[in-house]
């Protein structure tokens, strides 16, 4: 008896005390993050993983702890990170990955379990990834756009594409058709290679005999210049693109001499400086680099840095609004998290100004690009 009633006056002061916070809550917001550090994406990954180094460490008054795991650029791994964020880590939000086809399954896991996921690659965002799934990279027909025009401009006619045999290469294959063709030019081959090949002689040969007016390269981080090296070497004369997924240093350092001239879409973050003081994109893209370089050494700068930095950039404008109605660790600051993204407008960043809705989930314009050569070595800014 005399337990019974103890347990009994317990349970009337926890029902007496509403204003007490929940089990649930936390005095912490948890961030989990899977991003690719080893394997043949890594060259991604890593700048990713790097820029957190230079990310807030609470915002609102409240601490951030941030878990971060390696995928190895593996959906299947990607998709255990995800779940260990949501069973183990109770995660109020997800980032990830690196690679298109883990970011894939990561927002599937983030959908189903109902927690705001921030893609840090470009992929798909169907009707079943959109309620939950926003993407920090520039969606593909906003920077296809700007190699085509430049197509157009130079008097393009026929095309070769040569890409990843992944749901990347496919995003930019399917672009390159939707848009280049309407505008009037002829795709007169297409090959593919898989991300951890060590050549693509076969598939250049193919291009270089089809003799295209330029080629497009859809491909990402290092292994993009392994094409370019081999066109070149081979005797490719026509205008070579890249896609943003190339846009990093590391691409000069491994195509070498064969970059020269290369025409590449990026994020603005790879030229802050040409920038107007106007741009938004500005300051933040100063801010990174300037960090980045700072620890990592002059001309280290790389896009994908920008995408898990520029998560964080919007983060600090959208929490302190969802804190104001819900406490972390809770269904309802999540909600809080999702509406919070589409009420807050105009969130400025190194990679572009964000204005996600329901349907547009990549949320940005045309000040999320520029279209950048090499010359001696260095990228400079197409006017």
């Amino acid at each position: 008896m005399k337990r019974f009633y103890l347990t009994a006056a317990i349970a009337a002061a926890t029902l007496a005390l509403p204003a007490l916070p929940a089990l649930a809550q936390t005095a912490e917001i948890t961030i989990g993050i899977t991003t690719t550090t080893t394997g043949p994406g890594a060259a991604l990954g890593i700048p990713e993983r790097n820029a957190l180094e230079f990310v807030p460490k609470e915002i609102g008054g409240v601490p951030l702890k941030v878990i971060v795991l390696d995928d190895g650029g593996d959906p299947t791994t990607a998709t255990t990170n995800a779940r260990r964020f949501v069973t183990e880590s109770k995660a109020d939000i997800i980032m990830g990955s690196a690679l298109t086809p883990p970011t894939i399954a990561v927002s599937n896991v983030a959908n189903e379990a109902g927690i705001p996921h921030f893609g840090l690659a470009p992929f798909p965002i169907t009707p079943e990834r959109m309620k939950w799934s926003v993407a920090m990279p520039q969606p593909i027909p906003i920077v296809g756009k700007v190699l085509y025009d430049h197509m157009k401009s130079k008097g393009v006619k026929t095309l070769g594409y040569i890409g990843y045999s992944d749901s990347y290469g496919d995003l930019w294959f399917n672009d390159l058709k939707a848009q280049a063709v309407p505008m009037g030019m002829t795709i007169v081959d297409e090959e593919r290679f898989a991300r951890p090949d060590t050549s693509v002689t076969g598939q250049v040969l193919k291009l270089v005999a089809a003799n295209p007016d330029a080629i497009l390269v859809g491909a990402s981080g290092t292994a993009a210049a392994l094409p370019q090296t081999e066109l070149r070497e081979r005797g490719y004369q026509g205008l070579i693109y890249q896609t943003h997924g190339a846009a990093s240093m590391d691409f000069i350092r491994i195509a070498g001499k064969a970059a020269e001239g290369v025409l590449m879409a990026s994020g603005p973050v790879m030229d802050p400086e040409d920038q107007p003081d106007e741009a938004a994109t500005k300051r933040p893209g100063l801010a990174l680099n300037s960090a980045y370089e700072a620890k990592y050494g002059p001309n280290s700068r790389s896009q994908f840095a920008g995408h898990s930095y520029d998560a964080f950039e919007i983060l600090k404008r959208i929490i302190p609004v969802a804190l104001k109605t819900a406490k972390p660790g809770t269904p309802e600051f999540r909600e809080a998290i999702r509406q919070a993204l589409l009420s807050e407008k105009e969130l400025a960043a190194s990679q572009g100004v964000y204005n996600f809705t329901e349907k547009d989930r990549y949320g940005v314009d045309e000040r999320a690009r520029i279209l950048l050569t090499v010359k001696n070595g260095k990228y400079s800014l197409v006017k």
